[in-house]
């Protein structure tokens, strides 16, 4: 470059189509000595200050009344330190030079995240606060391989796109500059020329905090310190443990009643975590809490990945409430959405003018059910930046494990697509390869990053081996969400009770494949929606009916092999639909004591027994741990099954769908003794009837293919949990 710019050069790095800013701006050496030059619109007058010195070294003079400034200092061959004093509108400003700092982006990351390996892509890309050479400011970094020119804006620099553009690391296509001065708290967006000339203003991909729907600039936030998963974390995570999972949108929990408004993630930490300790949960599920622009989404449209939303109070407000959960005993997870994002103009959607994180072809990139996009899992940089925000939760929030959102729309191409609408693979079948191998990556990382994390899948296909390592042909996921069972038993319970004969198999057919997976059992927030009525209101009968029902239901349920997820209000049978812009229906708990306190009573003595008894949980996943007692008695509704524990303890588990009491029901047993109730949910405590059994004593009488028999009364529609006595 010259002494003296061209003029060519300086109308293109003013009005931003400059491709490489550092080779014109900052100090050069040249023949005549160091040049420094400097874009600062609006500025006056312009001083070079040796930093070491505090000495005046040149002026330099304005080249172009937009804001171009250059000199050289002669004589002087080695580049130094230097600031600028700058006087705007009268007033002189010391301000340090972003292009006087070399290359931040190191050759190795530089080489993993081109490769899409790079285990922590969060800790380089984004926005870090930053102390470079004695200066303090904040490194920016994106990646935008087709762009033209990208500019960092925000309240440090005016939202000007013409003081800040960055350099090109064209073997990455990552632009990164340093900014002196910009700060945590300061917001910012990425201008960006894109691939066509347009001009784009864009939110930041790893930004980690963001502004709150309406607005939608990043914000400047440091990294939080990570934080280490203990021992009693790992051990509520195990196959073998208890995991009772309350499911809950934190903006629909509680209001606040005087002005509607959402409880801050400190109100929830106050409230929210003693009550779910209370009712007996080991983890909470939260709802996704990435930032999201449409609250009708319902957090499933996420376009800030990396930021927890404000609307509930700040990032470490958020991480805050995970502590309090963990003090509390209880994990911690969240609901995470990889599979698509909405095409708001300032997220990812042509992020540099092209599709860069979504398919070009709507037939691979479009998600007509939700009118998302679907991320390009083939290309490295996308699947890096989804796989990274994984172990990012883990490791710098203490989360304990994510459920992973539609999975079944994520590796199959054909999903909810006509013959037609979609792009079979190279292979010419319907499975989304890339989209398998970025699971199974991200499964595997967080194994060997995260040790004790756990990923539940929300798959709801028969696809083989979701909770199977990658190495045996599975996803690689800890756990799957078993919807077979949960469409097949609530079938089975709207039925009315005089009709369940005909149905009997609905309640069975789920131990013919319950090994196949690690199965979670799940009543989720999709239950409770879009005209599928609450769970309580799918019952038949009349109002006692209906509670007896679900009260059995939900005892069949903790029983059955398999972890337990509750949606909240559930767990007092909220007579309504789901409504996430109102609180839930709390006022049913208050007054005289009724039927949805005695079904708030049995879900926290089911999750306290379920947690006492190793035989409820410690086998779920082994066939040695449940045994059928009675398993084909239609015309009576009546089922009898074992759990047992790896030391051959037993409980037995009676249920009677009718609402005819069984009195003298005889059935074989294993276990000759003395057996006692230890749940009934059809107890008065439970606002049942009451009918139940004192202790009973079993007979050398032969049935059901066993010498030893046991007769007692199953009350009607009712569950019985009965222990042998000393157990």
């Amino acid at each position: 470059m010259s002494e003296l710019p061209d003029r060519q050069a300086i109308n293109a790095i003013i009005s931003g189509h400059y491709a490489d800013p550092f080779a014109l701006l900052g100090m050069h050496q040249t023949d005549a000595g160091l040049e420094v030059r400097a874009l600062l619109p609006d500025a006056s007058e312009v001083w070079v200050i040796e930093t070491s010195t505090g000495r005046q070294c040149a002026q330099l003079k304005c080249l172009d009344s937009r804001g171009f400034f250059s000199g050289v200092i002669p004589r002087r061959k080695t580049p130094f330190r230097y600031q600028l004093a700058v006087i705007w509108h009268g007033e002189q400003n010391l301000i340090d030079d972003a292009y006087r700092f070399g290359p931040l982006l190191a050759e190795l990351d530089s080489w993993l995240l081109a490769e899409g390996t790079h285990l922590r892509p969060y800790e380089t890309l984004g926005a870090h606060a930053d102390v470079i050479d004695g200066v303090s400011g904040t490194r920016f970094s994106v990646w935008a391989p087709n762009a033209h020119r990208v500019s960092v804006v925000g309240e440090f620099n005016y939202w000007d796109g013409r003081r800040h553009p960055m350099r090109l690391r064209r073997e990455s296509g990552i632009w990164e500059l340093f900014v002196p001065a910009a700060r945590p708290g300061q917001m910012y967006k990425f201008e960006i020329i894109d691939a066509w000339g347009q001009l784009r203003l864009k939110a930041d991909p790893y930004a980690f905090e963001a502004q709150m729907r309406p607005e939608t600039a990043s914000m400047i936030c440091g990294l939080p310190p990570k934080i280490a998963m203990t021992a009693e974390r790992k051990a509520a995570n195990a196959f073998d443990a208890p995991i009772s999972i309350y499911e809950v949108h934190l903006g629909s929990w509680r209001r606040h009643t005087d002005n509607h408004f959402w409880l801050s993630y400190k109100e929830l930490a106050e409230q929210l975590v003693p009550y779910v300790k209370e009712m007996g949960f080991t983890h909470i599920e939260l709802m996704p809490i990435n930032e999201h622009p449409f609250d009708g989404s319902w957090g499933y449209q996420p376009l800030g990945m990396y930021a927890p939303t404000r609307r509930f109070g700040t990032r470490d407000d958020f991480r805050a409430f995970i502590t309090a959960a963990h003090d509390a005993g209880l994990n911690v997870l969240l609901d995470w959405v990889p599979g698509h994002f909405p095409s708001d103009e300032f997220g990812l959607a042509k992020f540099d003018g092209t599709e860069l994180y979504e398919h070009g072809d709507p037939r691979e990139g479009y998600h007509q059910d939700w009118n998302t996009l679907i991320y390009n899992f083939g290309r490295r940089e996308v699947s890096n930046y989804l796989a990274g925000n994984a172990l990012y939760w883990m490791e710098r929030f203490g989360i304990d494990g994510l459920r992973v959102d539609a999975v079944a729309s994520m590796i199959y191409r054909d999903y909810s697509r006509a013959e037609g609408e979609w792009i079979p693979n190279a292979f010419g079948g319907r499975e989304n390869l890339e989209a398998v191998s970025f699971l199974r990556y991200t499964n595997r990382t967080l194994g060997q990053a995260a040790p004790g994390v756990i990923t539940v899948a929300e798959e709801s296909t028969d696809y083989p081996g979701v909770s199977r390592p990658a190495e045996m042909g599975g996803l690689g996921f800890w756990f799957k969400w078993n919807l077979g069972w949960m469409h097949d038993t609530l079938d089975y319970m709207k039925h009315d009770p005089v009709h369940r004969r005909y149905h009997h198999n609905l309640m069975t057919f789920g131990l013919l494949y319950n090994y196949s997976e690690n199965f979670v059992l799940p009543l989720s927030h999709d239950e409770v929606v879009h005209g599928k009525r609450s769970i309580l209101d799918r019952m038949p009968g009349d109002a006692w009916q209906k509670f007896a029902n679900l009260r059995a239901y939900y005892g069949w349920m903790w029983a059955f092999p398999g972890k337990k997820l509750l949606f909240m209000g559930n767990e007092f049978a909220q007579g309504k639909e789901w409504n996430h812009d109102t609180s839930l229906d709390w006022h049913l708990l208050e007054g005289e004591d009724n039927w949805h306190n005695g079904v708030q009573r049995l879900v926290r003595d089911l999750n306290l027994t379920y947690r006492h008894h190793k035989a409820m949980h410690q086998l779920d996943f082994d066939s040695s741990g449940f045994e059928w007692l009675v398993v084909d008695d239609h015309d009576n509704s009546v089922f009898a099954f074992i759990r047992r524990d790896r030391d051959g303890n037993e409980i037995m588990v009676v249920s009677n769908f009718t609402p005819v009491p069984r009195h003298d029901y005889r059935f074989g047993i294993n276990q000759p003794g003395c057996w006692r109730e230890i749940l009934n949910t059809d107890a008065a405590h439970y606002h049942g009837s009451g009918l139940g059994n004192g202790l009973l004593l079993s007979e050398p009488i032969a049935s059901h293919q066993r010498p030893h028999s046991l007769s007692l009364t199953i009350p009607p529609l009712a569950t019985l949990w009965l222990v042998r006595e000393g157990e």
